[in-house]
């Protein structure tokens, strides 16, 4: 693995190559996209695809990609460009695209902006709260993690997020209706540190959350999209968003192994089945 550090005008984005560039078989790289998970999420994932040469980077103010624009807001737009700075940093499209969570909407806003640019992306389980039939729901749910963060600090916070993607089916008032859980109870500190900048809790990427993607973008794109679902994660947020975008989309969707996280191992502490997941995602790109 070789690490790189990309300049464009407002950021100095890192990203990270596993094998060689030009490729050595002619396919084309396989870009794996986060957020805010860093490059270093996929390293698992890039041991396993040892035939592929794989690329993944810092989303922009996170980890070792700074920003010089003065800003915390995040767009799908934003990340979508970053994004293209790298795939042109390493020497331009075509290329294969695995995007997960927040990751997978950047990679749906730059099939959109981009539509030659990518020959498959695969969309895991992208976030879009304003696709899910239970929206309005979705959408409390969602602004109560924030208050949360915001009212008693980030293990409070990082509670309520648990609490909300790991609720299965639509949100209804009996989720609403919950007592705030307990962060000890989840690993998180109990104290309040005072920070308020976290990237998943702050409402700083909220555009994330709330893109809507055009179906007419993807109609006249070139590019292949799947959109993937945990099999253990299928009637939670983030599952059930998956599968309300590729209805939207009129697009393919995919069961893949374990669940949310399911491509990492053991280090991030809820250990997915990589493996397994490589495998498919292997086959899934075999398929174009």
């Amino acid at each position: 693995m070789r690490s790189h550090t990309l300049t464009t005008p407002d950021a100095e984005l890192a990203y990270d190559v596993w094998g060689p560039l030009p490729t050595a078989d002619g396919r084309p790289p396989l870009v794996m996209v986060g957020h805010p998970m860093q490059a270093s999420g996929f390293a698992r994932q890039a041991e396993l695809l040892e035939d592929r040469t794989v690329v993944s980077y810092d989303p922009r103010g996170i980890a070792r990609s700074t920003r010089t624009d003065g800003r915390t807001d995040r767009t799908p737009e934003q990340q979508a460009a970053d994004v293209l700075a790298v795939i042109e940093a390493i020497g331009g499209g075509p290329v294969d695209l695995f995007g997960s969570s927040g990751g997978a909407v950047t990679g749906l806003a730059l099939v959109a902006a981009h539509p030659d640019l990518v020959r498959t992306l695969v969309a895991h389980e992208p976030p879009l709260l304003r696709l899910l039939p239970d929206a309005e729901a979705a959408e409390a749910a969602s602004m109560a993690t924030e208050r949360a963060y915001h009212e008693r600090g980030f293990g409070a916070g990082m509670a309520q997020f648990i609490t909300m993607v790991s609720w299965s089916g639509p949100f209804t008032d009996a989720y609403l209706d919950l007592p705030a859980p307990d962060p000890a109870q989840f690993g998180m500190p109990t104290e309040d540190d005072g920070t308020r900048d976290d990237v998943l809790l702050s409402g700083a990427a909220r555009p994330m959350v709330d893109y809507r993607p055009d179906p007419a973008d993807f109609a006249a794109a070139a590019t292949r999209v799947v959109l993937a679902i945990g099999e253990e994660s299928a009637e939670q947020m983030p599952g059930r968003a998956a599968k309300a975008t590729a209805e939207h989309l009129g697009l393919e969707a995919v069961f893949f192994p374990s669940h949310h996280g399911g491509f990492a191992g053991p280090e991030f502490g809820h250990p997915g089945q990589p493996e397994a997941f490589a495998e498919r995602l292997r086959a899934v790109l075999a398929a174009t």
